[in-house]
């Protein structure tokens, strides 16, 4: 009996093979009809014997391609046509855009063994790629994806590629990015100055010059990388010298796990995740001996490493060196560069050569970066590999189109459209000019490439963040929303959750009620509403945002709230940094109430224990101190010991945790002689043993057994695997943060999640 069929499938089905594997699978199943890329995805029609048919939409559904992700497949009968052939057929614009985009996905193991065969006609060609592999969000201008809407439609394919390209046997059939030496992308070598380098091999040259110590901007996949040896000191100083970089630090690259182990302990997940197509950076623990330079991570107890994800980064490690330093390519706080003017420009005192390319990059993405805490995955920078791709809403939609802008740090743009929650690369602090360009850009990028329309803009109480501003100027319908609220929000959107929790935000700031500056919060919520049901006790900011750069500030309040007057002996033994002339006038901010803002920041209680522990005195980059503190403290097994802090209810009902009663016992520990170690590993015990305090209490007011946990400062995997171990053994079914980071990479989407909600039970 012939049966004929419309299939209707989405998700990311666009740029990943989808269209040849169906004309494959349909060629095996003797039928006919068509394929093709539309706005929302791809359609289908079949005809020929209802036993193939079934078979064919089984298939589909079972063995995809690689990496495709269906969401949905519709089917509706339709009248047979009597086909004679199955065609893929042109694509078709429609007005309504569903389609999702594929993000960018690392070299595939066919594509790197053509790499190096010397029989193969794509021989150390750095820009191939097949329809498993390669460039996709980084190039695509709009949709449906097709090569003509890509910054690789300058490159008209060769005999050879459009061969391979028509081939339904050939897994470059209709593979958009296809290219090879005679017709695509080439690379040069530059000097500082900008003028060409006639090398024969600019590939080989490049390795050579790494090998010599110098450092070498390369054009990448989403930006430039400033590369150097990782084994080289000079070079590496060099480099920090150049970047502004006195601390922070580096990503390396490396092009086996066998290289890895000699560096960093690698269990079998984190294995994985190297190897993971997405090709995130990913955050190890050093070993005890390691053979590249200290200066790559000298104050941390993790080297940031990733495996090669293009053609062009596997050729460049077949160098004479242990490992890459593979740094995105800006002077601090700026974003990553990602032309090649624009690169020669801003990185010509950095770098001393250039190797560029040109294929254009139209959307700029740094690296990701992740780490595995409580045995699972977590992101601090979500970004190449991840994004566009959306979060599901558990929870039918509004009809409006929302944009959600974020925080001012770390920002990250969130647009929804129906379900699906649309994530932005990383975009960078919006305070630097360049980062909020390309905020403007993703903006108009990715409503652009979606038929996304927002009639409302989600946007942070806060009212001096740059966002906030924006969204004032949109003539937008806006809908601020509180910092921390968003924090919780994210979890239960990542979480398809809608009921009532507990929420404990943990971060370095966040604007509140009163004017006060909150960040060590306890929330009853869900996405509708919330209510501080407590908080970490308010403490003067003498200088307010200016502090978080200068650790000792907050410790030495903390020991006067501590110890009272003899809160500056301690000052003066324990925070050398802090001298005489900057105490006195700390103190008389205080006491005259000039520019101290109260705050609640759990992030600035680790800024305190940092400094008194003579670990850092000043944050050269965002989190320095508590990271340096949690990096200490990883080097302590089994220490069960900790703090305690007094958890009181206040004239609001809300509970507060007297942090001061922390740093009095930690003074006490560092005078008993513990060690820096022991004391780190104490504190972090302590705040976690205080957070299961608290929210017991607001159990037994609120009879809540969820409670989420999100915010920056549970970025620290100590933290938050002994918060979520306590609150366990309490019997606490316990959330955090997997596809978003828990810092302000996650905000946008809390915002929009929220805004969504109340939009959609508005009446």
């Amino acid at each position: 009996m012939i049966r004929a069929v419309r299939i209707r499938v989405s998700g990311v089905v666009q740029g990943v093979g989808f269209r040849p594997f169906v004309y494959e699978l349909a060629t095996r199943c003797n039928l006919n009809g068509y394929v093709l890329n539309d706005s929302q995805g791809v359609e289908i029609e079949v005809e020929g014997e209802s036993q193939s048919v079934e078979s064919f939409l089984k298939e589909i559904q079972s063995s995809p391609p690689p990496l495709a992700i269906i969401k949905n497949l519709e089917t509706w009968p339709v009248d047979p046509c009597d086909a004679k052939r199955f065609q893929i057929r042109e694509s078709r614009s429609q007005e309504k855009q569903t389609a999702l985009i594929s993000p960018d996905m690392a070299t595939c193991d066919d594509c790197r063994r053509e790499l190096f065969d010397p029989g193969d006609r794509r021989f150390r060609y750095p820009f191939l790629n097949c329809t498993n592999c390669g460039p996709r969000y980084t190039i695509i201008r709009e949709l449906p994806y097709d090569r003509s809407r890509t910054t690789m439609r300058d490159f008209a394919m060769c005999t050879a590629c459009q061969a391979e390209y028509e081939d339904p046997r050939n897994r470059r059939f209709h593979a958009e990015p296809t290219c090879c030496a005679a017709c695509g992308p080439q690379v040069w070598l530059c000097d500082c100055h900008g003028q060409r380098l006639e090398y024969d091999d600019a590939i080989s040259q490049c390795i050579r010059f790494l090998a010599q110590g110098k450092i070498v901007a390369i054009k990448g996949l989403g930006g430039f990388h400033l590369a150097c040896d990782a084994s080289n000191d000079e070079a590496v100083r060099r480099l920090r010298a150049r970047k502004y970089r006195e601390a922070k630090p580096l990503a390396i690259m490396m092009n086996d796990v066998e290289k890895v182990k000699t560096v960093a302990h690698l269990t079998q997940l984190e294995e994985t995740i190297l190897f993971s197509r997405e090709r995130p950076i990913l955050l190890l623990h050093k070993t005890d001996i390691s053979l590249l330079s200290p200066f790559i991570a000298p104050k941390s107890g993790h080297f940031g490493i990733m495996l090669p994800y293009t053609p062009l980064h596997h050729l460049l490690l077949q160098g004479p060196y242990l490992a890459l330093v593979m740094t995105s390519a800006n002077v601090s706080d700026e974003p990553i560069a990602h032309e090649n003017e624009d690169a020669m420009r801003r990185l010509a005192e950095i770098a001393d050569f250039f190797l560029m390319h040109d294929r254009e990059i139209h959307i700029r993405t740094d690296d990701s970066v992740v780490r595995i805490t409580a045995g699972g995955l977590h992101f601090l920078r979500r970004s190449r590999g991840y994004a566009p791709f959306p979060v599901e809403l558990a929870f039918a939609p509004p009809a409006t189109d929302i944009l959600a802008v974020g925080a001012e740090m770390n920002n990250v743009i969130c647009l929804t459209q129906g379900r699906n929650a649309f994530l932005s690369h990383h975009l960078g602090d919006l305070q630097n000019a360049l980062a909020y360009h390309a905020f403007l850009q993703a903006i108009e990028h990715l409503c652009d490439v979606f038929k996304i329309f927002p009639q409302l803009i989600a946007c942070d109480l806060h009212p001096a963040y740059v966002s906030t501003r924006y969204a004032r100027e949109s003539g937008l319908r806006m809908m601020p929303i509180q910092h921390h609220h968003a924090h919780i929000a994210s979890v239960l959107a990542e979480h398809g959750r809608t009921d009532r929790v507990i929420g404990v935000a943990f971060d370095g700031l966040g604007w509140g009620e009163n004017r006060e500056v909150w960040g060590g919060e306890f929330l009853v919520c869900d996405l509708a509403n919330y209510e501080r049901a407590g908080h970490l006790q308010l403490m003067p900011q003498p200088g307010g945002d200016a502090t978080t750069k200068h650790p000792c500030r907050m410790a030495y309040v903390f020991l006067r709230a501590a110890f009272g007057n003899h809160g500056d002996e301690f000052a003066r033994k324990y925070l050398p940094a802090l001298g005489d002339a900057e105490r006195s006038v700390v103190l008389q901010m205080m006491e005259k109430n000039i520019n101290t803002p109260r705050t609640s920041s759990a992030g600035r209680l680790f800024d305190a224990a940092s400094a008194i522990l003579n670990l850092c005195s000043v944050n050269t980059y965002e989190g320095q101190a508590p990271i340096e503190l949690e990096g200490i403290a990883a080097g302590v097994e089994r220490e069960e010991g900790f703090y305690s802090a007094r958890t009181e209810k206040n004239s609001n009902g809300r509970f507060v945790i007297r942090t001061p009663d922390l740093i009095e016992a930690l003074v006490r520990d560092i005078r008993d002689g513990t060690s820096q170690a022991i004391c780190a590993a104490r504190f972090h015990n302590s705040v976690a043993q205080a957070i299961k305090a608290c929210c017991v209490n607001i159990r037994e007011t609120n009879e809540l057994t969820t409670v989420v946990l999100s915010g920056g400062v549970f970025a620290n995997a100590i933290l938050t695997e002994k918060t979520k171990f306590l609150l366990e053994t309490e019997r606490f079914e316990v959330l955090t943060n997997s596809i978003t980071p828990a810092g302000d990479g996650g905000v946008s989407l809390g915002q929009a999640a929220i805004a969504a909600w109340r939009l959609a039970h508005s009446h």
